[in-house]
């Protein structure tokens, strides 16, 4: 298993904090955000890393975390997405590292409240994606469900979602998905949706929905989100808030 971080993106959203640092090197209450995904794949038994860079401040992720060991990473590896064509085209940049690996995917701009190891320690073939619920499904890629609560598509960014019950950015992926990402054409937003990469996967029966453990947070939706996400860190790993 090896596992990709994805820090692309201009962060326009954080902005004007965002406007010459790139997001992912925004604090989280006491450590940078991309520590975060970093920690999660460690701690699910990760050990091969790329990071997939982007936007501003790309230079700056090297001295920060430099080969990696200081989390107990054997290699961290490093790759540019020069403009953001979207989740899965950054994703399409780390097949030459993955190869004919598995792989654990996950976005910078995520934090976890507890461990994946189990999920990902399992994963053997096919695609895994998490769900949670949240109060605005409408900013992500939404999971539709049917009477008996099999999954029958999942929608991005819908401006009428039919759930609440959305996936995070957190994906684990056989080789196949290589193939996948190489038949896609971009969404009306021009990207490479990761929503359809998921949905190539569900269509050949070959996805599964894990429920998530513990709580979720986006912390690049909106400086609302990103404070949310700060406190939860904190009350998460280090206590309640006095």
């Amino acid at each position: 298993m090896k596992g990709v971080i994805l820090a692309g993106g201009l962060g326009t959203r954080l902005a004007p904090c965002t406007n010459v640092i790139n997001k992912c090197l925004l604090p989280i209450y006491n450590k940078p955000m991309i520590y975060y995904p970093i920690e999660l794949l460690v701690n699910a038994g990760v050990r091969d890393v790329l990071l997939v860079c982007g936007g501003n401040s790309v230079g700056d992720f090297l001295p920060l975390l430099k080969n990696g060991e200081a989390f107990g990473l054997k290699h961290l590896h490093y790759t540019v997405q020069d403009q953001p064509r979207g989740i899965a085209d950054a994703l399409g940049l780390a097949e030459e590292f993955v190869g004919g690996d598995n792989m654990a995917v996950v976005l910078a701009d995520n934090i976890f409240q507890k461990s994946v190891a189990k999920e990902v320690q399992s994963f053997q073939t096919g695609g895994a994606i998490f769900g949670v619920r949240v109060a605005h499904p409408e900013h992500y890629g939404v999971i539709e469900q049917d009477e008996h609560g099999n999954v029958t598509k999942i929608t991005e960014k819908p401006k009428n979602p039919v759930s609440n019950l959305i996936a995070t950015g957190l994906y684990l992926y056989d080789h196949t998905v290589w193939e996948m990402i190489s038949q896609l054409t971009p969404s009306a937003r021009g990207e490479l949706e990761i929503t359809d990469v998921n949905n190539f996967y569900l269509k050949e029966g070959r996805l599964k929905v894990h429920q998530l453990e513990g709580e979720w947070r986006d912390c690049g939706e909106n400086h609302d989100g990103y404070l949310d996400a700060c406190i939860k860190a904190k009350e998460w790993f280090y206590g309640s808030c006095a």
